[in-house]
């Protein structure tokens, strides 16, 4: 606890990497997409990620001070994120670069959508560990780093069960998803590092990361696993959203 905050966010940041990793191992006990396990399991990963653009970013990013109302920073945050997915969705489907180790546009919108969800998490924790120096905010900010790698467990399945889903191998399923994760380490350094400069790009890092999240569900998981099956995308969806915002409510 008397640790040097940015050795502290360091060993924070390896447990929220291993939770991610340990939640893409599940891919492991999966068989090949296509079946409707798979469908509910894309529906889950579209409620995942729902849960987890307001509860783990908007709403943090709304309790930021700067000095633009917090509504118009997060409004505008968002509506970058979201312009950002469909930009890119645009640029690769014009493009003739095949995604072969990715998969395909889908798999990589996805992946890079996770990817910079993780960024400004993996930056609060470390924030929170420099704001704190070893004083009484530093138990908090230990509490905030677990209850962030209790929720990366769901969000590893949630981009290595897609990417099985399109045929690629356990194996690829797992790196690719636990990579995601990976950039949470270098983030909670960056965070510790440099606290007061981090901090005022916390809400627009974090709503930008949310309407990538959203326009990444709505253009690709939700439409894909609704037109396989209704009901079965709907009841994932709704596990998914269920499960990411009880561990998000209860681990604060």
């Amino acid at each position: 606890m008397q640790s040097d905050p940015v050795l502290q966010a360091f060993l924070v940041s390896l447990f929220m990497y291993f939770m991610t990793a340990l939640g893409a191992a599940a891919v492991f006990f999966s068989r090949k997409g296509g079946g409707k396990a798979f469908v509910f399991l894309t529906g889950a990963a579209a409620g995942i990620m729902i849960a987890a653009s307001f509860f783990s970013l908007l709403l943090p990013a709304i309790d930021y001070q700067t000095a633009l109302p917090s509504y118009v920073t997060v409004t505008l945050g968002f509506l970058l994120g979201g312009g950002f997915i469909v930009l890119s969705d645009v640029l690769l489907s014009r493009s003739q670069f095949r995604f072969k180790r990715i998969g395909d546009r889908k798999c990589a919108l996805l992946y890079l959508a996770v990817t910079l969800h993780n960024i400004p998490e993996g930056m609060a924790v470390g924030v929170a560990f420099a704001q704190a120096a070893g004083g009484a905010g530093t138990l908090s900010a230990l509490l905030l780093g677990v209850g962030i790698a209790v929720q990366n467990f769901p969000e590893g399945m949630c981009v290595a069960f897609p990417l099985r889903a399109k045929g690629m191998s356990p194996l690829k399923s797992f790196l690719f998803s636990q990579g995601s994760g990976a950039v949470e380490i270098p983030a909670c350094i960056l965070g510790a590092l440099a606290a007061s400069f981090i901090a005022g790009l916390m809400p627009w890092a974090l709503s930008f990361s949310a309407g990538a999240m959203i326009a990444v569900v709505c253009s690709e998981l939700i439409p894909e696993c609704f037109e396989k099956s209704k009901t079965l995308a709907s009841a994932g969806v709704i596990f998914g959203f269920c499960v990411m915002m009880l561990l998000d409510v209860a681990l604060g």
